[in-house]
């Protein structure tokens, strides 16, 4: 079993589209923010507002493995600002230690309060947190429960499972950082 989960994580890491230019991985990533946010409003539907008096927002989907004491997962999204209405595409990873097994597709939103958040996301990128959660879900079927903090002064965090089997305790540092290749 944890021979078929590292395979399925290695393969679910690698370029979605090899061959796609910049501008349909740009096409893929706001369509993806679309979802994301749409998703939001409907779970949440006061974030809309939040989203709109912030500085800016940026969401990202990620998926990640934990095997016993060990976790790790990668994705990809975008930062908006609100202000000038510029895109910063960007990338991330997360390594972790504690207690759980599975895997799980789930997609984040970050609310930044102010320009000075956003910017030092931008910039700097991390986030170390704690995490505890238990997932059962595939498309619209099955449950989910999550708690996230974060140490990032002035940004709300928003978690959503999207398809997994989860149960974990975890502490984690999250490296996020501009693409190159997309920006």
């Amino acid at each position: 079993m944890m021979k078929t989960l590292i395979t399925l994580f290695t393969l679910l890491m690698l370029p979605l589209t090899a061959s796609a230019g910049v501008d349909e991985e740009r096409q893929e990533v706001k369509e993806m923010r679309k979802k994301i946010l749409t998703r939001l409003y409907k779970e949440e539907p006061s974030t809309k507002a939040k989203i709109a008096k912030a500085a800016g927002y940026a969401t990202f989907s990620n998926i990640g493995v934990n095997v016993i004491f060990f976790s790790a997962g990668g994705g990809s999204g975008v930062v908006h600002n609100n202000s000038s209405g510029a895109d910063t595409y960007m990338s991330m990873a997360t390594a972790g230690i504690g207690i759980g097994l599975g895997v799980k597709d789930f997609n984040a939103v970050f609310i930044f309060k102010t320009k000075d958040a956003m910017n030092t996301f931008i910039e700097h990128g991390w986030d170390f947190s704690g995490q505890a959660d238990v997932a059962a879900k595939s498309g619209k079927k099955g449950a989910e429960g999550s708690t996230a903090a974060t140490v990032v002064k002035g940004v709300e965090i928003y978690q959503m499972t999207e398809n997994g089997l989860a149960l974990q305790a975890t502490l984690q540092g999250t490296k996020y950082w501009k693409d190159d290749d997309l920006n």
